[in-house]
C-alpha cells in the first residue's frame, strides 16, 4: 500500500504504507485506505467508513478541531482517523501518532493472541467417559482372568473371555458416531445457512445459554428504511422495510395524506443522489449514501419515480453536504424558475427558515413554532430515528438559497430490525437462551431496537464509558441482567465474555469487524457474518452465517441441540447395553455357574449393538420440545441423573433377565449350547427394544416409535443376520448356537419384552417428577 506523506521540510511525497513512522503528515483523500492512526490537523468534509473498527453502520464524520478528553472508545474520537479504515468523503492533514501494533488494530491483534481456546463440554465429557471405560476394562479383565483361574479353568481361555469382555466394555464405534453425527450436523446447518469451521463446536451449540449479536446486519437489516415523516403538522407512518420499495404510508390517527407530502418527497428525491437498483430477483440495493437511498425508497412507495423526476426537473447547480454547514442543496430547473431543495440537520435549517409550508398555504414562522418544530424533531430523534429536515426556495443562484427558507417537513429513518428478528428472540426466550445485543452505535438506536425486537423489556443500557468505570467483579454482577451494551471497544467485547463465561454461562458471539475477533475467539462459539465479514474476524470465529441473519444462529443451536441429544442417546443405549453384558457375565462368574456366553457371542452382541443401531441413533429426528426446553447444563456433562437412571435400569435389568433365563434353561433340563443360545438371542433382542426405548429421556416408546427409519432398516437387517446364524448349519458351529424351536422363540421374545414396561415406568416417573432428586 503506498501513501502521500508530507515530512518537516521536505515535499509531498509518494511512500511505502510500511515507512510512514509517528510524527509524519499524512495527506488522505476520498477512497484512501488510512495506513496508520492520526491526529487531524485539518479537515474538509472528511467522513471515514470505520464499521470494521467500531461497529457503526454509517460513515463517521470527521472534524480536527475538536479536543476530546479522556479515552473514549474509537467510534466517539472524531478528530482521529484509523489505519485499516477508509476515507468515504473529502480531504484531510493528519500527523500519524501509532503505526504498526501501536495502532487500535495493533491492539486488536494482541488481544486475539493472548486469546486462549478451550475444549468444547462435549470433548471434556468423553475424554471422562474414555478415562473412565478404560480403567473399567483394565480392572474386568484381571477380575475375570484371575477368578476363572482359581476356578481351574485354563488360564489362556480365561485371558481372552476376558479380553472378550473388555472389547465390549469399550464402545468402540463412539469416535466414528461422534463424527458422523457431528458431520451429518454440519450439513443440515449448511442448509439452514450455518456453515462450521470447527467441527466439535457443533455440540456446544446445543448448551448455549446466551447469545450475544451485533446489531447492524445481524439484528437489522443493515438497509436504512424512513420510518416517519412529519408535515403541516401530521405524523405520517411509513410502512415496508429495507430497500424493498413496497409499504404504504398513513396518517397517524387516521385521515388523509397532505398535500405537501408530495412536495418534501420531490426535495428528497431531488437533493439526492443515490441511486436505487433492483438486482432481478426481486432484491433491491443502492448505490451511493444508504440515507438518501431510504428516501428515494420513500418516495417510490408514494409512487414517485426518481428518474423521470431528475430528466424533468434537471440539476443545474449544487453545493454538497460539509461538516461545517451541515446541510445539501441542488438547483433544479422547473420550467421557466429554478428551486433550490434543501436537506440536512433540523437544528441547522429551521434558524433558516422564516416561511413553512402547509396545506393551506404558505405561512410565516415565528419563533416560537420554531422552537415547536424543534422540539417534534427531538421526539422522533428520541425513538432513535435519524432525523432530516427538507426547505425549499425559488431563488436565481446557489448563494442565495441558505437564508429565508420555506420549511416543508421532517423525515425519519432507521436501520430497520429484520423482519425474522423478533421471532428468532422469543424462540431464543423460550428456549432458555438470553439474547444480548453488544454494539458500537449510539445507545439509544440500540435501546430502540433491543425494545422492538424484544431483546430488551426492563433494565438498562450500559455505555462503553461505564464499563470503564466498573471493576470485573462489578461487571459479573450486572452482566447477569443487562441485555445491552452500547458504543463498546473492542476490549469491552472481550470482558463482557468473559464475565458472562465466569458466571458459568455458554456464550455465542457474533461479530463481523477486526474489532470483533478477540471475542469471537474467547467465546464458546465465535460466529462470524458471511457476507460483511472480514477475514480476520471469519479465521477467529468457530460458525460462519452466510446470510448474516440472528435466525440463522437460532437454527443452528437447534441442530447443536438435536445432535447433543443423538450422542447422549447413543451413549445412554451402548453403555446401558455394556453394562448388561458386564453384569451377566460378572454375577455368572461370582456365583460360580457356567458362562452364559462365549468370547465370539460376546464379540458379536458388541457389534451388532454398536454398530448400525448405534449410528442409527445418531440420525435421531429431533425432539418436538427441543427449542421449548432449557439448555443442558455443561456443569452437569451428558451423565445426568434421569440419564443414569435409564442407563443403570436398562443394564441391571438385562442382566437379571438375561441370567434368569439361563439358569432356568439349565435346570428346565436344556442342554448347555441350547441355553446359551437362548440367553445370546435375548441378549442382543433386549438391546434392540432399548435402542427404541432410549429415542427418548421422557418420553414413552409408543410416541412416534418408528419415526427414526434408519433404526427400522438397522433393527431389522441385524435380525436377519440373527435368523442366520441360529438357522444356518454353517454359522451354528463358530458361534457356538444352536437351533432354537418355536417354543424357545417365544420364551427369548418375551423375556426380551420385558425391558419395555420396565424402562416405561421409569420415564414415567421422571416425566411426573416423583421423586424430586431426579431432575
Amino acid at each position: 500500500m503506498y501513501c502521500d506523506v508530507a515530512r518537516l521540510s521536505e515535499k509531498e511525497t509518494v511512500i511505502n504504507a510500511e515507512e510512514i513512522v509517528p510524527g509524519d503528515m499524512l495527506l488522505l483523500t476520498a477512497g484512501d485506505k488510512v495506513p496508520a492512526d492520526a491526529r487531524l490537523v485539518q479537515a474538509y468534509n472528511l467522513m471515514a467508513e470505520e464499521s470494521s473498527l467500531t461497529g457503526e453502520s454509517l460513515s463517521s464524520e470527521k472534524d480536527a478541531a475538536l479536543v476530546i478528553p479522556g479515552e473514549p472508545p474509537p467510534g466517539d474520537r472524531k478528530n482521529m482517523v484509523f489505519a485499516g479504515t477508509t476515507v468515504s468523503y473529502g480531504r484531510a492533514s493528519a500527523v500519524v501518532t501509532a503505526t504498526g501494533m501501536q495502532t487500535e488494530f495493533g491492539r486488536i491483534a494482541a488481544m486475539l493472541q493472548s486469546v486462549a481456546t478451550d475444549k468444547t463440554p462435549l470433548q471434556k465429557n468423553l475424554d471422562k467417559v474414555g478415562a473412565t471405560l478404560a480403567r473399567a476394562a483394565a480392572v474386568i479383565v484381571l477380575a475375570i482372568t484371575v477368578l476363572g483361574f482359581f476356578r481351574g479353568q485354563p488360564f489362556i481361555e480365561m485371558l481372552i473371555f476376558g479380553i472378550a469382555l473388555a472389547v465390549a466394555v469399550v464402545p468402540e464405534a463412539l469416535p466414528a458416531v461422534v463424527t458422523i453425527s457431528l458431520a451429518l450436523g454440519v450439513q443440515r446447518m449448511v442448509k439452514r445457512h450455518a456453515l462450521m469451521r470447527r467441527l466439535a463446536v457443533v455440540e456446544t451449540l446445543g448448551s448455549t445459554t446466551v447469545i450475544c449479536s451485533d446489531k447492524t446486519g445481524t439484528l437489522t437489516r443493515d438497509e436504512m428504511t424512513v420510518r416517519a415523516v412529519q408535515v403541516s403538522g401530521k405524523l405520517i407512518d411509513v410502512s415496508g422495510s429495507g430497500y424493498l420499495p413496497e409499504g404504504k404510508l398513513s396518517v397517524e390517527g387516521g385521515g388523509e395524506l397532505p398535500e405537501t407530502l408530495r412536495e418534501l418527497l420531490v426535495a428528497a428525491v431531488l437533493c439526492n443522489d443515490a441511486r436505487l437498483l433492483g438486482e432481478g430477483d426481486g432484491a433491491w440495493s443502492v448505490s451511493g449514501d444508504p440515507t438518501e437511498g431510504a428516501l428515494l425508497v420513500a418516495a417510490r412507495k408514494a409512487g414517485i419515480d426518481e428518474e423521470p423526476l431528475r430528466l424533468e426537473q434537471e440539476r443545474i447547480d449544487e453545493q454538497p453536504f460539509s461538516s461545517e454547514t451541515k446541510r445539501m442543496i441542488t438547483l433544479n430547473r422547473i420550467g421557466s424558475s429554478i428551486r433550490a431543495h434543501i436537506k440536512g440537520a433540523p437544528e441547522t435549517i429551521l434558524p433558516d427558515c422564516t416561511s413553512i409550508m402547509t396545506d393551506e398555504g404558505i405561512v410565516k414562522l415565528d419563533e416560537s413554532a420554531r422552537m415547536q418544530l424543534l422540539a417534534e424533531a427531538g421526539t422522533l430523534g428520541k425513538k432513535a430515528l435519524r432525523v432530516l429536515a427538507f426547505a425549499l426556495k425559488d431563488v436565481s443562484e446557489i448563494g442565495d438559497a441558505s437564508q429565508k427558507m420555506t420549511f416543508i417537513g421532517f423525515a425519519g429513518m432507521i436501520d430497520p430490525p429484520r423482519g425474522e428478528a423478533k421471532e428468532a428472540v422469543r424462540r431464543c426466550i423460550d428456549a432458555g437462551i438470553r439474547p444480548v445485543m453488544i454494539t458500537g452505535d449510539h445507545p439509544l438506536m440500540a435501546e430502540a431496537i433491543a425494545r422492538e425486537i424484544g431483546i430488551l423489556r426492563d433494565g438498562r443500557v450500559m455505555t462503553g464509558a461505564m464499563l470503564n468505570s466498573i471493576t470485573d467483579e462489578e461487571l459479573r454482577t450486572l452482566a447477569a441482567s443487562v441485555s445491552v451494551y452500547a458504543r463498546v471497544a473492542p476490549e469491552h467485547k472481550l470482558r463482557i465474555v468473559e464475565a458472562l463465561q465466569k458466571n458459568g454461562e455458554v456464550v455465542a458471539m457474533t461479530g463481523d469487524g477486526v474489532n470483533d475477533a478477540p471475542a469471537l475467539k474467547k467465546a464458546d462459539i465465535g460466529i462470524s457474518m458471511g457476507i460483511t465479514g472480514t477475514d480476520v474476524s471469519k479465521e477467529a470465529s468457530d460458525m460462519m452465517l452466510t446470510d448474516d441473519n440472528f435466525a440463522s444462529i437460532v437454527a443452528a443451536v437447534e441442530e447443536g441441540r438435536a445432535i447433543y441429544d443423538n450422542i447422549k442417546k447413543y451413549l445412554t443405549y451402548l453403555l446401558s447395553s455394556n453394562i448388561g453384558e458386564l453384569g451377566l457375565m460378572s454375577f455368572a462368574t461370582l456365583a460360580g455357574i457356567p458362562l452364559p456366553l462365549t468370547a465370539v457371542q460376546i464379540l458379536y452382541v458388541n457389534l451388532a449393538t454398536d454398530g448400525l443401531p448405534a449410528l442409527a441413533l445418531s440420525v435421531d429426528p429431533a425432539d418436538r420440545d427441543i427449542m421449548s426446553r432449557r439448555p443442558d447444563d455443561p456443569k452437569k456433562g451428558i451423565f445426568s441423573r434421569p440419564v443414569v437412571l435409564l442407563m443403570l435400569t436398562g443394564g441391571i435389568w438385562s442382566s437379571f433377565v438375561n441370567l434368569s433365563l439361563f439358569q432356568w434353561a439349565l435346570a428346565s433340563g436344556r442342554s448347555l449350547v441350547e441355553s446359551m443360545t437362548m440367553t445370546f438371542v435375548t441378549l442382543v433382542l433386549i438391546q434392540f427394544f432399548k435402542a427404541y426405548n432410549f429415542r427418548s429421556e421422557k418420553d414413552s416408546i409408543l410416541n412416534r416409535p418408528f419415526a427414526n427409519r434408519w433404526l427400522n432398516l438397522a433393527v431389522a437387517w441385524e435380525l436377519v443376520l440373527l435368523g442366520l446364524i441360529i438357522l444356518l448349519p454353517v454359522l451354528r458351529k463358530p458361534f457356538g448356537t444352536f437351533l432354537l424351536s418355536a417354543e424357545d422363540w417365544l420364551i427369548v421374545i418375551a423375556a426380551a419384552a420385558t425391558v419395555i414396561p420396565v424402562i416405561e415406568t421409569v420415564k414415567f416417573i421422571l416425566r411426573k417428577n416423583i421423586f424430586l432428586f431426579l431432575k
